[in-house]
């Protein structure tokens, strides 16, 4: 560990050069950090640790990131931004729909991973400031506890899932952008290409139909984003 205070990072890179870069840069921003390099210890270091956050490589020695993504995410509270120097949409799409909260491809700038990260925290502490509860249409949704219903189904939302459906859920009826999306949810700029946000939107239609609710209560507005469409 760097730092005996701040915010709790595990880089899981075997990357040495990479990884002993990205301690230094977010210690040096306040957080405590520790670095992994194999995929087959991943999961008892994020155990041991208890990260906050946890950037996980997607190529590992001893076990690959989607496999310790998916041994964690059963048990693991903590924010997941997934790391792969691979462009495919393929991968993006796989780790969306696992759960990841985000997702960045290599080289990146530590500035943008940075924000990225500071992103995901804000979207964590923001169920402790304002307005924590709603009641829309046939939505209970509970900051606080992190929790939303249908009816009386309670809807198995991954992090980024809920951050998504609350800030349509305050913006009720009211078309949101995806500047604005990617701006409030992931820190970055909507750079007209990325499929991420819309990956979320078709996991939370699919997600209200199993739950015996409209899917098309998130409606698609043609060349602005989505619109959570019910009245309050």
């Amino acid at each position: 560990m760097t730092r005996m205070t701040g915010p709790r990072l595990l880089v899981v890179e075997d990357d040495a050069r990479l990884g002993e870069l990205l301690v230094e840069y977010f210690g040096s921003h306040g957080f405590v950090v520790a670095h992994e390099t194999r995929g087959d210890r991943a999961c008892a270091r994020v155990l041991e640790l208890c990260p906050d956050v946890v950037l996980l490589d997607l190529m590992l020695p001893g076990l690959d990131g989607l496999e310790v993504f998916r041994r964690l995410r059963p048990t693991f509270t903590g924010r997941v931004i997934m790391l792969t120097a691979r462009r495919t949409d393929v991968d993006q799409i796989v780790g969306l729909e696992m759960g990841a909260d985000d997702y960045v491809t290599k080289p990146v700038d530590p500035r943008l991973l940075l924000a990225r990260v500071n992103a995901v925290l804000r979207r964590a502490a923001a169920s402790t400031q304002g307005v924590d509860f709603l009641r829309l249409g046939p939505f209970v949704i509970d900051r606080v506890i992190r929790v939303a219903t249908v009816g009386d189904v309670a809807l198995s939302l991954t992090g980024a899932e809920f951050d998504l459906l609350w800030h349509l859920a305050t913006r009720v009826g009211q078309p949101v952008s995806r500047d604005e999306l990617y701006a409030g949810l992931r820190g970055i700029s909507y750079d007209g290409v990325d499929r991420g946000m819309d990956i979320h939107v078709a996991r939370l239609r699919r997600k209200l139909r199993d739950a015996g609710a409209d899917p098309d209560l998130i409606k698609s507005v043609r060349g602005t984003g989505y619109q959570l469409g019910i009245r309050r």
